[in-house]
């Protein structure tokens, strides 16, 4: 795993609510293995987003879509 790739998994680990750990590590390590291949897309980004939001804390909400908004444009 890259450094960049650990230190968002840290950070988004860190933001979901109890009892979602396993399965956001489960998408999280899907979109590495993705990009790891070549073949991780926009569409998948925004899969992503999806899966993602109801797993985490709701105070960390806003906080995670603006970080996922950065990264889909390339910042």
């Amino acid at each position: 795993m890259e450094q960049g790739q650990l230190k968002f998994k840290t950070f988004i680990l860190e933001r979901v609510g109890e009892g979602h750990q396993e399965e956001a590590t489960a998408l999280l390590e899907g979109n590495f293995a993705k990009q790891r291949e070549g073949t991780f897309t926009p569409a998948d980004a925004l899969a992503f987003g999806t899966e993602i939001f109801p797993l985490l804390k709701p105070e960390h909400l806003t906080e995670v879509k603006a970080i996922l908004t950065q990264f889909s444009q390339g910042r």
